[in-house]
C-alpha cells in the first residue's frame, strides 16, 4: 500500500458516485467530468490501497463496491461529516457565534460584573466568556499585554491607547455608621471632614486616585490620616465597625446603604459622579467574538448596573 496521504477529495467523490450510480457514465455525469477521467481517479485511488475497490460482473451488469470499497465509503462518508461540522465551526466563529473573551472588570465592578457576564452567556451561550478582576493599575496591565480583550473601568487610560464607549453612571461618596458624629449634619464642614481617619484603598487603584484629587481639592494639599486596606470588602467592615469612615464606589456599598449599616455623608461636592466605560486595545483588532459581546454589552444600555443610592 502507497502512502494514503495522495489520497485526494476527488478520488473519494468518484468513488462514492460510482458506487451510488453504479455506473461510470451516470457517475461521469454527476460529477461533471468524462467516463475515463472517472475511471482514471477510481483506478489512482486502486493502487493507493492496493486492492480492488469496485466490482463489476460479466457483461453490463452495474458496478458494485468490494468489501473493502465499502470501508473506503465509510470512510468518505464520515469525512464530508466532518468536514460540513468543520465548516459550520468556521462560519460560526467568524460571524462571533462562537469563541472565547476574556473580560477585564475594575475590582470596585466585580459587584456587577457576575450579572453582566451571566446576561451576555444567556445571549450568546456558545461564547465561553473568562472574568478577570484587578484594581486598575492591574486592568491596565492587561490591557497593555492583550491579557483581555475588553475592559469595565472608570477613566479610561491614557496608555495603552483604548478605544472607549461609556455604559453608565458610576457615582462616589463617603460612608460611615449611621452613629457617627457627622452622619446626623446636613452638611459635614470641610474641616470636620478632614479631621477624620480615612479608610482607603490601595495605590493604584482608581478609587483612591479619585479620593486622593477630592481631599486635595477640598482641604489645598492638606495632609489627612489614612489606612490604607487592600480591598472594598475590609473597608467596608471596617467602616461599620468604626474605624474610620471611607471614600468608595457607592455601587460597593449597595446593600449597607439599603440595610443601614452605612449612611452616605452630605459634604461638598459629594457625590462624585464618573461614568463606566467599556474600553479595549486600539492596537489590535477585536476577534468576532469579542466584537459581538462588546456589540451586546451596549445593547445593554447598563441594565446589569445598579441605580445609584439617594442620600438619606
Amino acid at each position: 500500500m502507497q502512502h494514503l496521504d495522495a489520497i485526494t477529495f476527488k478520488q473519494l467523490r468518484a468513488l462514492k458516485a460510482v458506487a451510488e450510480t453504479r455506473s461510470l457514465t451516470a457517475a461521469a455525469g454527476r460529477l461533471g467530468l468524462t467516463p475515463p477521467a472517472i475511471h482514471s481517479q477510481i483506478k489512482n485511488l486502486e493502487e493507493l490501497f492496493g486492492v480492488p475497490l469496485l466490482h463489476r460482473g460479466p457483461g453490463a451488469e452495474p458496478f458494485s463496491p468490494t468489501p473493502a470499497g465499502e470501508a473506503v465509503l465509510e470512510a468518505a462518508r464520515r469525512i464530508e461529516v466532518t468536514l460540513s461540522q468543520c465548516s459550520y465551526q468556521v462560519m460560526a466563529a467568524s460571524e462571533g457565534r462562537v469563541g472565547q473573551v476574556t473580560l477585564g472588570v475594575v475590582s470596585t465592578g466585580r459587584y456587577f460584573a457576575p450579572r453582566l457576564v451571566k446576561m451576555l452567556s444567556l445571549a450568546w451561550p456558545e461564547i465561553r466568556i473568562s472574568l478577570r478582576v484587578g484594581n486598575r493599575g492591574q486592568i491596565i496591565d492587561d490591557l497593555s499585554r492583550h491579557v483581555v480583550d475588553l475592559a469595565v473601568m472608570g477613566r479610561p487610560p491614557r496608555m495603552p491607547e483604548v478605544a472607549s464607549v461609556m455604559l453608565g453612571p458610576h457615582p462616589h461618596g463617603i460612608v460611615a455608621p449611621p452613629d457617627h458624629p457627622l452622619a446626623r449634619l446636613d452638611e459635614v464642614p470641610v474641616a470636620d471632614l478632614l479631621a477624620q481617619t480615612f479608610l482607603a484603598r490601595e495605590e493604584g487603584s482608581g478609587t483612591r486616585l479619585l479620593m486622593s484629587r477630592y481631599l486635595d481639592r477640598l482641604g489645598e494639599g492638606q495632609v489627612v490620616d489614612l489606612v490604607e486596606m487592600d480591598s472594598n470588602e475590609t473597608i467596608k467592615a471596617a467602616a461599620i465597625a468604626g474605624l474610620g469612615i471611607a471614600f468608595l464606589s457607592l455601587h460597593t456599598v449597595m446593600d449597607e446603604l439599603r440595610f443601614g449599616q452605612l449612611v452616605q455623608l452630605k459634604a461638598v461636592g459629594l457625590p462624585i459622579e464618573r461614568h463606566w466605560f467599556l474600553v479595549n486595545p486600539m492596537d489590535r483588532r477585536l476577534s468576532a467574538a469579542a466584537t459581538r459581546l462588546q456589540q451586546e454589552i451596549l445593547r445593554l444600555d447598563g441594565a446589569y448596573i445598579p441605580a445609584a443610592p439617594v442620600p438619606v
